[in-house]
């Protein structure tokens, strides 16, 4: 069997001790529509984003055949 050496220094670092924290919680009372919109906003943004430069991409594309034809 081996013995080990006890350890007999302070742990010295920034992951030694975390710091106490205080979370402030406020109740909202929303809309379900907004409340959707603030549980999903990081995956709908890009999305609505996307499809909004599709829907102009779109509409010129046909303003162009129209044009020609």
């Amino acid at each position: 069997m081996s013995s080990k050496k006890k350890r007999n220094k302070q742990y010295k670092g920034s992951g030694s001790t975390a710091p106490s924290s205080v979370v402030r919680v406020s109740a909202v009372k929303r809309h379900p529509l907004h409340q959707w919109w603030i549980d999903k906003r990081r995956v709908a943004k890009p999305v609505l984003i996307v499809s909004a430069v599709v829907v102009v991409i779109v509409i010129v594309v046909i303003g162009i055949i129209d044009i020609i034809f």
